[in-house]
């Protein structure tokens, strides 16, 4: 299953556009009034991977399937969505279903294009989003604690941590700090800490929507300062108008286009790059004569459990994975000459996988 990313921000910040770059389609309404997005546009959209196509290339696979990641277009959010205004209690439900969140906020004027505002203030717009999902967060805390508190009474222990923890995270969103930037410590703490659903607890990337000839000099430590960000939180900028332009090109025709504005690459793969760091993702693959395929795995995880992510018979009869690092793999040419090599190894159940991992896994049902 694809991890989901929600698209969030202010009406008219360029959400639905971005998303219509992303899934190279049409299918969210990008319209000049507020709320044109209602119910979530989803889309699938596929991690760019130079790897996957040289691995086809070597085992000369029949099909090839990137990894891949669900993008969510949600609607806008206005000041009061924490006590239902707008479409308030619709917005925060969708983003409680979301693995991480794109907050797109516009640093452009354009007269034909409305604000929620007389005119697009970015340090505004970010204060209004993080003091909605804050308010929300409070409200949950608030309904979760008064159980814990009575079974804390009651002597339960895993009760008192969360009394503890939620004390710890209420003084920080207090200060106007989110969930995430709380220091969570041992196991039982974060099992809480994860249960408790919290809204700025999700890993969050900025995506600064701005215009065409700010996007190369754009200055994340500049925005962050404007905005009172902390150091800490992912500031990409994006200009929604050029990937929109962009989607529309064939590959070669992209490539010329990026280059005549002075870019490497498109913003939109960097996003998806930095989401899959900010979720903690590596990549590893599985790659023969039927297909190459390109796996989500956590950082840390073992091989029984990325073994797990092909068939849960894998990760229950597991009995050793062959691994060779794909760098490696296309140096060599072919499986049979790292072979030659020395480059594939054999290893068992304590294994932590690496990203660029090729594997083959040995099991036993």
């Amino acid at each position: 299953m694809a991890l989901k990313i929600g698209i969030i921000g202010l009406p008219n910040v360029g959400k639905s556009t971005l998303f219509n770059a992303l899934t190279k389609s049409h299918s969210a309404e990008a319209a000049n009034y507020p709320f044109c997005t209602i119910d979530p546009n989803i889309g699938i959209v596929e991690v760019p991977d130079s790897r996957v196509e040289k691995l086809v290339e070597i085992s000369k696979s029949a099909k090839k399937v990137p990894a891949a990641i669900e993008f969510v277009d949600i609607a806008g959010l206005v000041k009061g969505a924490s006590e239902g205004e707008g479409l308030g209690n619709k917005f925060l439900a969708h983003i409680r279903e979301v693995d991480a969140i794109v907050e797109v906020v516009r640093d452009f004027i354009n007269a034909d294009i409305q604000h929620i505002s007389a005119e697009p203030d970015p340090a505004e717009d970010v204060e209004t989003i993080g003091t909605e999902l804050i308010l929300a967060d409070l409200q949950t805390l608030e309904k979760r604690n008064a159980d814990f508190e009575k079974r804390a009474r009651g002597g339960e222990k895993e009760a008192k941590i969360a009394v503890g923890l939620i004390a710890k995270i209420r003084e920080a969103l207090e200060n106007e700090k989110p969930a995430r930037s709380v220091e969570i410590e041992g196991e039982e703490e974060t099992k809480i800490f994860h249960e408790l659903q919290l809204l700025t607890a999700k890993p969050l990337i900025y995506a600064v929507n701005v215009s065409e000839e700010n996007l190369a000099k754009f200055d994340a430590a500049e925005f962050r300062r404007r905005t009172d960000l902390a150091e800490t939180e992912k500031v990409i900028p994006i200009s929604a108008k050029i990937e929109s332009e962009l989607a529309e090109l064939d590959e070669a025709e992209a490539r010329i286009f990026l280059v005549d504005l002075g870019l490497v690459e498109s913003s939109l793969n960097r996003l998806i790059r930095e989401a899959y760091e900010i979720l903690n993702l590596i990549t590893f693959f599985t790659s023969g004569e039927k297909e190459t395929r390109a796996w989500q795995l956590r950082k840390n995880s073992t091989a029984p459990q990325a073994a797990g992510k092909i068939h849960t018979d894998f990760e229950k009869g597991f009995i050793r994975a062959d691994v060779v690092a794909c760098e490696k793999l296309i140096e060599a040419g072919s499986e049979a000459a790292a072979r030659e090599q020395g480059w594939i190894r054999s290893e068992g159940k304590n294994y932590e996988m690496k990203d660029g991992d090729v594997c083959v896994f040995k099991f036993n049902v």
